[in-house]
């Protein structure tokens, strides 16, 4: 008997329980493939993620310096906010999908 995780709360479970106690999902003998399932949905989410952080540092930058001058006031703010927590997010992204990938090898 291992502890899983559930395919769709993440908590963990015993591998040998035929529902979560948690969200009350049925459990078959596929849990195989609720597990993949659940794989693909969290590199699904990831991606999103990491698509919405790169956007906002594009968002950022193309802010800054449209028109060919740097921005000035509040503008300069906003896109230096923007950029900073985009660069970021981004990389805490990149970072979390490596370790999603290394965790289902």
């Amino acid at each position: 008997m291992a502890l899983v995780a559930c395919p769709s709360c993440q908590k963990r479970i015993s591998s040998k329980a035929s529902t979560c106690p948690h969200c009350h999902t049925g459990l078959s003998g596929d849990n195989e493939s609720h597990m993949r399932i659940s794989h693909i949905k969290k590199s699904n989410q990831l991606l999103n993620h990491s698509l919405l952080s790169l956007s906002l540092f594009i968002f950022g930058v193309v802010l800054g310096f449209w028109g060919g001058e740097v921005a000035t006031g509040s503008r300069a703010y906003i896109a230096g906010a923007c950029f900073i927590f985009g660069f970021i997010g981004y990389l805490i992204c990149r970072i979390r999908i490596v370790l999603h990938k290394r965790k289902s090898v």
